[in-house]
């Protein structure tokens, strides 16, 4: 069988690291790929944004089976694009990645369907918006209604933040388009935790939950980020737990996707807030989580293509995948500046030794060949990736690795998991 994976971050590499375990896995091909899918797959130098170029590729390629890693791609339409076409494809339409493109679209959705979620009010006008900054509570939240790398979410702690968000988002169009509409929402407070869920338009898998670290800065400080390092499970979901967030979550949500005739295949990965009041949703994504997929890869004992294969074909209500009981923890190796403006092109040294241990895999994220030599071409580098029998081992094994890892500006968190 013959894969394509779509993507250049260290979610692509995690994919395609699981996917080679597959005895039915014949080739690996990735678009465009980093330095470290490129010793699992053959790289292409076509970017994850350009669609006729990925169809051409596919088709040239003879692909069995295109994976679609980046949000942005879906929110095009690529999987309506390569359905069209005739090709076999994982990811939902377009239609359904609104409930990640558009966050006001995904708010309506909760509220229409009984899911619980922050309250908020949405803004397309920045008068409007600013208006309502005169009134409002703070804390509060400001999200820019499209995609923005995990960036386009300000916690302000006074009207005067407030107001700088959204005139940076919707008039400064600090995040492009996806600032024309802002949604401001209540600010909640508790743990936060991911889930991720194959979803085959019926029926749902409920994966291991995870939990990221936004926060550039230790502590939870500093600005949002795609996602500093996670851990797997997060610690705050028991089995009870788990079976409410099954009955005020996920049933409500597959049973909304019916009455609203929305066809999702895929994977969904809402992100929790465990409030006082209970779980919360913060958001909908529509695709694997990136971090999260670094450390729900390293648990996954299963065949991936098995599970990605049930969920396209409406199937899933037989899986029973197994998992690692060993808890994961994936630390993110950042560039200088991260998340603001980086330099790039650093020479990387010492993944050979951070990957002598047989429970540390280092996923390549912004990552690219240079004359044999791997350098820096991100923001968030690598994803230092290890299990152990307690969380306490995971982290000592991850950090132990990632310290002997070395590049100039080299940053990292070193509370992930604590």
């Amino acid at each position: 069988m013959k894969i394509l994976v779509i993507g250049s971050g260290g979610r692509e590499h995690a994919l395609l690291w699981k996917l080679a375990q597959s005895p039915r896995v014949t080739n690996l091909l990735c678009a465009p790929g980093n330095a470290g899918t490129a010793e699992l797959a053959a790289n292409h130098p076509v970017a994850a944004g350009d669609l006729p170029g990925l169809l051409a590729l596919a088709r040239s390629e003879q692909v069995d089976l295109t994976i679609v890693g980046p949000d942005d791609s879906l929110a095009a339409g690529i999987v309506d694009l390569f359905q069209k076409e005739g090709l076999r494809v994982f990811g939902p339409v377009a239609a359904a990645a609104q409930l990640e493109s558009s966050k006001s679209f995904a708010k309506e959705f909760m509220v229409r369907h009984g899911i619980p979620t922050a309250g908020s009010a949405t803004f397309s006008n920045p008068v409007a918006a600013l208006a309502h900054c005169s009134t409002a509570s703070y804390p509060l939240v400001v999200k820019a209604d499209g995609l923005a790398l995990g960036k386009g979410v300000v916690i302000a702690q006074s009207r005067q933040e407030a107001e700088a968000a959204i005139r940076q988002m919707m008039i400064g169009k600090i995040f492009g388009d996806a600032g024309n509409t802002v949604v401001i929402e209540e600010f909640l407070t508790g743990p936060e935790c991911s889930l991720h869920a194959l979803i085959d338009g019926k029926d749902y898998l409920l994966f291991p939950d995870a939990k990221d670290h936004k926060r550039a800065l230790e502590g939870d400080h500093g600005q949002n980020t795609g996602g500093m390092g996670t851990i797997s499970p997060s610690r705050v979901v028991d089995p009870p737990m788990q079976e409410r967030l099954k009955q005020e979550v996920m049933e409500p949500f597959v049973k909304g996707l019916a009455a609203d005739n929305l066809p999702f295949q895929g994977m969904l990965f809402p992100g929790l807030m465990m409030t006082p009041c209970g779980p919360k949703v913060l958001e909908f994504n529509c695709r694997f989580g990136d971090p999260e997929t670094q450390s729900l890869m390293r648990r996954l004992k299963s065949d991936l293509i098995d599970l990605i294969e049930a969920t396209i074909d409406g199937k899933l209500a037989g899986s029973n995948p197994i998992w690692d009981e060993r808890a994961a923890v994936c630390i993110v190796l950042a560039s200088g500046g991260y998340p603001g403006p980086i330099e790039k092109g650093k020479v990387i040294t010492g993944i050979e030794k951070a990957s002598a241990d047989p429970d540390v895999v280092v996923f390549h994220a912004g990552t690219i060949l240079n004359d044999g030599q791997v350098v820096t071409s991100g923001g968030r580098v690598l994803g230092v990736t290890a299990l152990g029998y307690t969380l306490e081992e995971a982290r000592r094994k991850a950090y132990a690795a990632a310290d002997k890892i070395e590049f100039e500006g080299k940053q990292l968190r070193r509370d992930i998991g604590a």
